[in-house]
């Protein structure tokens, strides 16, 4: 089997299910071709079991025990021989094709997913994306895991359409007619099992979406008495997939019913039929067997055929909620083609009029914090900004971000990331080893891991984390408090080094001596690196080399820190409402504290 996952998911047309399977079909087109070769030996070696067994009670009954009713047994051993490789190993590939197509969607959704960052959550549900991953890709797989039995089936309907024609026309035709209008009648019920399993999967893409919002927000809930009312939403929603389900199930169980009725009485009709036809003389007794176990056999086929429209229909139903969640675009579309600038050059956001000096730590302060961390965002383009008829055509795209004598939307994002790195309010923590939390780059030491918990204050997250760095963080860091939160996001982003770090509120979760040393610690960390951060706390501006005010959006007045107190004592309209913004922040903390 293929090393999995691939280093390339690749790139899906998505313009239809049919489309995308075939891409996928075409992916792994070398083990799908080697499933059908070995599912059609197998298969036209099960077909000629009753051709031989015909052939052995002929001649055993015309002969005796013969060389030539001992030279059919030999045959049909090694019939069996060849039939048992070809199942086992045909098996092993019909496996690895429900895993390479499973697992590449799976891996295709993933990096789309981690691609297209906060647009995806804007377009579908969460719940919705993971019942994609966990559920539609394995639907997905079932479809290659059943060619090779379909298309084995297939070309074995025809040669022993010859066989049969040539020993009687009349008989052949009832059984290659027959099983086509048993397959046509089975086929009637395809359509409803379609559109109820579509039914069935929104119902529990939206259960899975309920289920995901009440659990992360089951403290809120409690606090507020609202945790009974959710969980009767989710148990109404359950309800609805459970309906859907039987539905599923009733038509479903018809099909499974029907599959195995209809089979039964075309082939009792057949030995009917050529029971007379051998009483009459038209046939011998051995092409009576033949005849018999050919139209048992071709049960086989029938089967697989129907197995392979249930699972085509499942597979068509969950390649359309793949292809909705891959539709999904990026707000950042990485189209730069030139190089970044020279390290050390400044980042220029020309809506607000900020600029980030090189070496700087610089302070943005606004009385709307939200208006600050939009800038930041933007500089480290997170979104691009267009004009206020967004995506409308002749929109012009506007708040452009210079980086040196480049425009931020010219270079790669790849080297904006790695470069620029910005740190959001609300931290995000991820299950798994303390040190791979923290080292998302995995280029630091032991020394380095201490250093950033050092210097955002964080070392007594180690003594919250059993085997404190070896330790294990969490799912989303719950046995951290809210401070503990915000300190290792804190130490996560300065381990990335980059060259221009961009903090949102980094010490607005911490107690004021915290907050204090946590200021003066990131001065001394970032010195002589570009560091902006949004604060109005006077324990962090008084640390800083400069202060932005920013109001409407644009840069407002400018300075240290104690220079626009200065100002506002002189009536400079600015720092005047800078002095408001920064007492009235001053006071909300001493509450909050």
């Amino acid at each position: 089997m293929r090393p999995l996952p691939e280093a390339d998911p690749g790139h899906p047309p998505l313009t239809s299910a049919g489309a995308f399977m075939w891409w996928q079909t075409k992916r792994q087109w070398g083990v799908l071709v080697a499933a059908v070769i070995v599912g059609i030996i197998g298969a036209v070696c099960q077909a000629a079991v009753p051709f031989v067994l015909g052939r052995a009670i002929d001649g055993g009954l015309e002969h005796g025990l013969s060389p030539s009713l001992l030279r059919w047994c030999l045959i049909l051993a090694g019939i069996g021989a060849v039939s048992l490789f070809t199942g086992a190993f045909g098996h092993r590939l019909d496996v690895v094709n429900w895993l390479r197509a499973s697992l590449n969607t799976s891996q295709l959704i993933g990096h789309h997913v981690a691609s297209t960052g906060s647009a995806i959550t804007r377009e579908l549900p969460t719940g919705e994306v993971v019942a994609t991953v966990a559920s539609d890709a394995l639907r997905l797989g079932e479809i290659y895991a059943q060619a090779a039995r379909l298309l084995g089936g297939i070309v074995t309907y025809i040669l022993v359409a010859f066989v049969l024609l040539q020993s009687s026309v009349s008989l052949g035709v009832a059984v290659l007619i027959g099983l086509p209008v048993v397959a046509a009648v089975l086929a009637l019920l395809v359509r409803p099992l379609q559109r109820r399993q579509a039914i069935q999967r929104e119902a529990a893409g939206r259960l899975t979406t309920l289920g995901a919002d009440t659990v992360s927000g089951l403290r809120i809930l409690r606090g507020i008495g609202g945790e009974e009312v959710f969980a009767g939403r989710y148990r109404e929603q359950s309800q609805k997939v459970r309906a859907a389900g039987t539905a599923v199930a009733q038509t479903q169980s018809t099909l499974d019913a029907l599959q195995t009725l209809l089979p039964g009485l075309f082939l009792a009709g057949v030995v009917w039929y050529g029971a007379h036809l051998a009483l009459a003389g038209e046939i011998t007794p051995g092409q009576l067997v033949t005849f018999y176990g050919y139209a048992a056999y071709l049960t086989q086929p029938l089967r697989a055929a129907t197995q392979a429209v249930q699972s085509g229909t499942r597979a068509v139903v969950a390649s359309r909620k793949i292809i909705k969640v891959l539709q999904v675009t990026h707000d950042v579309p990485d189209t730069g083609t030139e190089a970044a600038p020279p390290a050390g050059s400044e980042l220029v956001d020309s809506d607000s009029g900020l600029v980030a000096h090189p070496g700087q730590l610089l302070a943005v302060v606004s009385a709307d914090p939200d208006a600050s961390a939009e800038i930041l965002a933007r500089m480290a383009r997170q979104h691009d900004r267009v004009g206020a008829a967004d995506n409308a055509e002749g929109a012009q795209e506007t708040g452009e971000v210079r980086w040196g004598e480049r425009l931020l939307t010219d270079v790669p994002l790849a080297q904006v990331r790695e470069r620029i790195v910005l740190s959001e309010a609300t931290p995000a923590l991820f299950t798994g080893p303390l040190t791979e939390e923290l080292d998302t780059r995995e280029r630091a030491d032991r020394a380095d891991l201490e250093s950033a918990l050092a210097t955002s204050d964080a070392g007594d997250v180690l003594d919250s984390i059993p085997e404190g760095l070896d330790g294990t963080m969490t799912e989303k860091g719950r046995s951290l408090s809210g401070g503990q939160r915000q300190r290792v996001s804190l130490a996560r982003a300065l381990l990335t080094e980059a060259e221009i770090l961009l903090l949102v509120e980094p010490t607005s979760a911490v107690d004021a001596h915290t907050e204090a040393r946590i200021a003066a610690n990131l001065t001394r960390a970032r010195a002589g690196r570009t560091t902006v951060v949004v604060s109005a706390s006077p324990l962090v501006l008084d640390q800083v080399d400069d202060v932005a005010f920013v109001a409407d959006g644009r840069v407002e007045v400018r300075g240290g820190h104690r220079d626009l107190l200065e100002m506002a004592e002189a009536g400079h309209p600015g720092a005047l409402a800078y002095r408001n913004v920064v007492s009235r922040a001053t006071a909300e903390q001493e509450v909050a504290r």
